[in-house]
């Protein structure tokens, strides 16, 4: 892990009353843009050519000559041929110029290497940098380990599959859209090799991923994504904070759901196994009675992460959840960031974000308020690492 005296002194070098939120252009940077000018801070969108548009065109920022927003949200776009070029010195370099305060998303920790993130990203990250990891599946120390240390429920492992008696949803990369999933479901050793061997004729999964991936037993309910937020600064104030919940749109597995059973029998060979792509969300609330429970999970998550990854979840991080038929709640993934379904309360905010701070409250604008009162109390280092 990078020191933390090499973060601080480049922090020290800020101008404060110039800081402005860098993000790269993908996944929630448009949510973690838009709370950031609402808040006065001007925005840095890290781009790939070819992927660029949505933020040096669409969302673009136009702003009056008093410095005024009146259009947009992304004030600059630093262009780079790759996303992993975010690395090279010459651009970290120009980052800390710009006084840019950088906030991961998933994309910043699956384009670019996770040890390049921990060891050689010189740039002060508002977050937990020593937690980014804990999201990669299958390491020593990965949200597993950290929901069993918390006590936290989680789907029941399957260790072979020549185990698997009941519903069970393996989980994999997809083989050619790397950062996606080729994720399928299998309710016995017969169903599990039948389709693996399927979609590795289709080239969906390979050999070796199907080796390495984590096999549980599914949970029949419905998906619950809670984008929680944990202050640091708080004194007097609880630090715990539900903004928002969401829940996916996943492709092809919603077009599958939303054909009668009829229809379903009758795809070819190439279209009856489901993908499980997000592509989209969707906001939601829950029942008041399992809020409380809600929190509760949220609150052993941050007091594990304060004991085994000092100092613990700054800012954002999103529990992904099913509740079943007994309401009970299970966390099948964790984003120890900002989560990617984020952009539903862009702007407008959300119900439970709303209603906590009485005006409007997206993850991204709580993440930008966090960030200036930091400089007004001057406490920034509180919040990066």
């Amino acid at each position: 892990m990078i020191a933390r005296d090499i973060v601080l002194r480049n922090l020290g070098k800020y101008r404060k009353d110039k800081i402005k939120i860098g993000v790269l252009g993908s996944h929630s940077a448009l949510d973690t843009c838009d709370g950031a000018v609402e808040e006065g801070f001007k925005t840095m969108a890290v781009c790939q050519d070819g992927r660029d548009r949505t933020y040096s065109k669409y969302f673009k920022a136009h702003r009056n000559l008093d410095g005024t927003l009146r259009k947009g949200m992304v004030d600059e776009v630093i262009l780079l041929k790759k996303f992993r070029d975010i690395m090279d010195p010459k651009i970290m370099i120009r980052l800390l110029n710009e006084n840019v305060l950088f906030v991961p998303n998933r994309s910043f920790t699956s384009y670019c290497s996770i040890d390049q993130v921990e060891n050689d990203f010189i740039v002060p990250i508002v977050g937990s940098r020593n937690l980014l990891r804990s999201e990669e599946r299958g390491m020593e120390k990965d949200y597993y380990w950290l929901l069993e240390k918390a006590g936290l429920p989680f789907p029941k492992k399957i260790k072979d599959p020549q185990e698997i008696d009941t519903l069970t949803i393996i989980k994999l990369h997809h083989k050619v859209k790397k950062l996606e999933r080729g994720f399928f479901t299998a309710s016995s050793f017969k169903e599990y090799q039948e389709k693996s061997k399927e979609l590795v004729k289709q080239g969906v999964i390979d050999e070796e991923s199907l080796g390495e991936a984590r096999m549980e037993q599914y949970v029949i309910g419905p998906v619950f994504n809670l984008d929680f937020f944990y202050s640091p600064l708080s004194r007097g104030e609880e630090r715990i904070e539900l903004i928002g919940i969401d829940w996916r749109f996943e492709s092809s597995l919603d077009g599958y759901v939303r054909l009668p059973a009829a229809q379903q029998l009758t795809l070819n060979e190439n279209q009856v196994l489901p993908e499980y792509t997000v592509c989209g969300h969707n906001s939601a609330t829950l029942r008041e009675s399992l809020l409380e429970n809600a929190f509760e999970l949220a609150e052993k998550y941050v007091k594990a992460t304060q004991e085994h990854f000092h100092p613990g979840i700054i800012g954002p991080f999103c529990l992904q959840t099913c509740v079943d038929k007994d309401l009970k709640f299970f966390i099948y993934d964790v984003a120890p960031r900002i989560g990617g379904g984020t952009n539903v309360h862009m702007a407008v905010g959300h119900a439970y974000g709303n209603a906590l701070w009485r005006k409007s409250m997206s993850t991204g604008r709580r993440l930008a308020m966090e960030v200036r009162r930091a400089i007004n109390e001057d406490r920034i280092e509180e919040i990066v690492t």
